[in-house]
């Protein structure tokens, strides 16, 4: 056995075991259930990265929105002239 596997011992509704030999064979469960479990867990990577940038963004939006404020006198200052 590859040093880099590990053997599990999971409990599955027969139902789920059924479809799975139907799609994967019963000699590829494994790959199929890895593959399943890396897509899972890339999407929840994905939502926790989307998590943490929306928080990012919303506490930064006070601050930005004061500093346009603050600058928006300079900003319209002349602009007729263009």
């Amino acid at each position: 056995m590859d040093s880099n596997l590990e053997r599990l011992n999971i409990t599955l509704p027969r139902e789920i075991v059924k479809q799975l030999d139907l799609l994967a064979g019963p000699r590829k469960r494994s790959s199929f259930i890895a593959e399943a479990i890396r897509k899972q867990l890339a999407e929840k990577q994905k939502e926790t990265i989307n998590a943490l940038l929306e928080e990012g963004y919303r506490a930064s939006a006070k601050e930005s929105l004061s500093i346009a404020q603050e600058f928006e006198s300079v900003d319209l200052k002349n602009w007729d002239e263009y």
